[in-house]
C-alpha cells in the first residue's frame, strides 16, 4: 500500500521560521489546513505546534478541529452556502463573506445559537474570484453593521487563486486605503486587514507590506517552503515536509512502443506514435502500487534522479528504472517529492496511508 509521510521536525522548523517572521513584524496569522483534508493524525501535529487559529474550506474539517481543541479559532475561508449556514455558525468562529443575504442568514442563525459570529468582508481586487466590488464596499459595510450577533472582524482579499494576479505592494496599499475609508466613515476600528495567503510572503520578507495589513492565511509556505513568486524554496525552509512512498509490484524489460492496434486507453488517453519510435528498443520498467485514483503524475517527482515516470492508469504507475544506479527489486519502496496539488490528491485519497516520520 502506498503511503504519504509527514516529517515532524521539518514541519516544526518551517512553522518556527514563519512564526518568527510574523511575530517580529507584529502580524497575526492562521494556518490553512485544507491540504490535510481533515486527517486527524496531521491536524494533531498542527495543534501540537501551538497554532491557535486554523483556516479551512470544508466544514467537516472545522468540526474535527473543534473536536480536537474547542479553544482554537476556526475560520471558514470561502463564502458560505445557504444550506451550510447552521453548521458554519456551529463550527466556524469566523467566515469569509461577500453577500449581504448570506450574512443576514448568519445573523439569524447566530441568534438561534446564542452566538456572536465573526465575518471578514472579502474585497475584489483583480483576481476575479470572490469579493465585494470596491465601489460598493462602504454601503455594504454599513448594512452589515446593523445586523445583530454579527461582528465584523475585518476586511480581506484573495489574490493569485484564480486568475494568477499577484499581491503587489500597490495592491496591499489599496487594501489599506479601504480600511482607512471605512474607519473614517463609521468611526470604528477594523481589527484585521487580511492581506492574503502564502503568495504574499516575499513581500513580507522584503518589508514591502503596508503596516495596516496585519493578518495572513498561510498553508503552502508552511508545508512546502515555497516562494510563489519565483517557484524556488524560501531560504531557511524545507520543501519536503511530505514525501510519497510507493511499492514496486513488477519489474520487467519491455518494449518502449506499444504493440498492436491502437485505441483509447481506459483513462481516455491514446498513445501517439512519433517518427523517433524504434520498435526494437526496450527499457526496464517497474510498476508501482498507486494510480490516478490517488495522484496525478505531473505533481510528483522521483527522488532518484535516474527514474523517469512513463504514465499511470487508475491503480498503477509505470516508471522507467533502466538508468538508475540502484538495483531495484520487487517490494522496494520508491520515494517521491510532492508538489502542493500532488499532496492534495494524495491526502484526499482514502487509499493512501498517512504516517509520521
Amino acid at each position: 500500500m502506498a503511503f504519504i509521510k509527514l516529517y515532524r521536525k521539518k514541519l516544526e522548523e518551517n512553522y518556527t521560521f514563519l512564526n518568527n517572521i510574523f511575530e517580529s513584524r507584529h502580524i497575526e496569522w492562521g494556518v490553512v489546513t485544507k491540504l490535510l483534508c481533515g486527517n486527524t493524525i496531521y491536524l494533531k501535529e498542527i495543534i501540537a505546534l501551538g497554532v491557535r487559529e486554523m483556516h479551512d474550506s470544508r466544514i467537516s474539517n472545522l468540526k474535527k478541529i473543534k473536536a480536537l481543541d474547542p479553544t482554537i479559532q476556526t475560520v471558514y475561508i470561502k463564502p458560505p452556502a445557504k444550506r451550510s449556514i447552521e453548521k458554519i455558525v456551529k463550527y466556524a468562529d469566523v467566515s469569509f463573506n461577500t453577500e449581504i443575504y448570506t450574512i443576514q442568514q448568519l445573523s439569524k442563525e447566530a441568534q438561534k445559537q446564542n452566538k456572536i459570529h465573526k465575518v471578514i468582508i472579502m474585497i475584489e481586487m483583480g483576481d476575479l474570484r470572490e469579493g465585494v466590488m470596491g465601489e460598493e464596499l462602504v454601503e455594504f459595510y454599513g448594512d452589515i453593521l446593523k445586523l445583530p450577533n454579527i461582528e465584523i472582524r475585518g476586511i480581506g482579499t484573495n489574490l493569485n487563486c484564480l486568475s494568477g494576479i499577484m499581491p503587489t505592494q500597490d495592491k496591499l496599499i489599496q487594501l489599506s486605503l479601504y480600511k482607512q475609508l471605512i474607519e473614517a466613515k463609521f468611526n470604528i476600528t477594523i481589527p484585521w486587514v487580511s492581506g492574503g495567503t502564502s503568495v504574499a510572503i516575499p513581500l513580507i520578507l522584503k518589508n514591502a507590506r503596508p503596516m495596516a495589513v496585519n493578518h495572513f492565511r498561510i498553508g503552502e509556505a508552511l508545508f512546502f517552503g515555497k516562494d510563489l513568486f519565483t517557484g524556488e524554496t524560501i531560504e531557511g525552509m524545507h520543501n519536503d515536509v511530505f514525501k510519497l512512498y510507493s511499492e514496486i509490484i513488477e519489474i520487467t524489460e519491455k518494449p518502449d512502443t506499444p504493440v498492436g492496434e491502437l485505441g483509447e486507453s481506459g483513462v481516455g488517453t491514446s498513445y501517439v506514435p512519433s517518427d523517433t519510435d524504434d520498435l526494437g528498443e526496450t527499457s526496464l520498467r517497474a510498476i508501482l502500487d498507486i494510480g490516478l485514483l490517488d495522484m496525478q503524475p505531473q505533481y510528483i517527482e522521483a527522488e532518484d534522479p535516474d527514474i523517469t515516470i512513463i504514465d499511470a492508469s487508475s491503480d498503477m504507475l509505470v516508471i522507467d528504472i533502466s538508468s538508475s544506479k540502484k538495483k531495484y527489486k520487487i517490494g522496494d519502496l520508491v520515494s517521491f517529492k510532492i508538489q502542493y496539488m500532488g499532496a492534495l490528491y494524495l491526502l484526499n485519497s482514502d487509499y493512501i496511508e498517512k504516517t509520521i516520520g
